[in-house]
């Protein structure tokens, strides 16, 4: 359970989990009311939803929640469930007969190797999700969108293991981000010293999934195009959407420094970012710097807390 203050980045965090199924999805939403947001992507097998009115440019300036959902593509109806709550509440864009909730997201591919294949996020799962979100105690590891997350597939299933949700804040001189991220990544995920933790194993060994990709490429490997690392950063402080898309792109760093390869031919990756629609203006290089160091540790993070299951092995079994 992470101890990030979410209450301070004006953000609440939920989850729903079908832990028989091996799925789930997490919900990042405003706390009391909608976010400016922006996003970048990194990988080239996304499944997202809602992520062009996020450009700079468009005319929607506001985010009411952003959905990371297991269940690959199935797992964007959860979506319908956020925006029912967030309707209910009155919150969204306001239009003639009421609000339209905006809520962009992305996809995680849990279908194999654990749990039940035509186990997939549904809106209802995506309605608690939303409605359960608090400002504390942010549950890590394999919780929802966490629960059948795997990284390091370029042996197959046999030689993976467990990955899930991570959640971290960063501050200096008293600026702060946070980052909440869901871990399903082929390649292997690295401490702060560049040492494997959690990734491609061969007889009890890491391999390096690296080099085996520059050996052998991706032949016979489990898991191309299903995997994905899912991130938002939250910052203090107001920033326009251009300034808040370049915090979403310098968040980038703190994948290819732990997360090895990231951003491949086989990942989804994509980082959202956010931060308030008034108040104090933030500098916008603290911000990113923050939002890196936010973004390493929670990846960390997500590792470390992740319960092994299926003859998978976690860090936290």
């Amino acid at each position: 359970m992470s101890d990030c203050d979410l209450r301070r980045f004006a953000l609440a965090v939920g989850h729903a989990t079908d832990a028989a199924g091996g799925t789930g999805c997490t919900v990042v939403r405003g706390a009391d009311g909608p976010m400016r947001g922006a996003c970048a992507v990194f990988g080239r097998a996304t499944g997202t939803r809602e992520l062009a009115l996020l450009e700079p440019g468009h005319l929607v300036d506001r985010v009411d929640a952003v959905l990371i959902s297991g269940g690959s593509a199935y797992g964007l109806s959860a979506a319908d469930g956020v925006m029912r709550w967030l309707e209910a509440q009155g919150r969204g864009f306001p239009v003639g007969g009421g609000v339209v909730p905006i809520v962009p997201g992305a996809v995680l591919f849990d279908l194999l190797p654990l749990g039940r294949f035509d186990a997939r996020p549904t809106p209802q799962m995506g309605f608690d999700a939303c409605a359960t979100a608090s400002t504390r105690g942010c549950g890590e590891g394999s919780v929802g969108a966490g629960t059948g997350l795997t990284v390091g597939k370029v042996l197959g299933a046999a030689g993976a293991m467990k990955g899930g949700i991570g959640v971290a804040s960063a501050e200096a001189n008293g600026m702060g981000a946070c980052a909440i991220v869901a871990v399903n990544a082929f390649g292997d995920v690295c401490d702060a010293s560049g040492q494997v933790i959690a990734g491609a194993r061969r007889d009890g060994a890491f391999v390096g999934t690296e080099r085996v990709l520059a050996e052998h490429g991706l032949t016979g490997a489990f898991g191309q195009g299903h995997n994905t690392t899912v991130a938002v950063v939250a910052v203090e402080g107001v920033l326009d959407k251009l300034a808040l898309r370049g915090v979403a792109r310098a968040a980038g760093a703190a994948l290819h420094r732990r997360v090895r390869p990231a951003g491949s031919m086989v990942d989804g990756d994509v980082i959202f970012a956010l931060c308030p629609l008034s108040g104090e203006p933030a500098d916008p290089v603290r911000a990113e710097m923050l939002a890196v160091a936010a973004l390493e540790q929670a990846i960390e993070r997500a590792v470390r807390t992740a319960v092994g299951r299926d003859g998978v092995p976690g860090l936290a079994s």
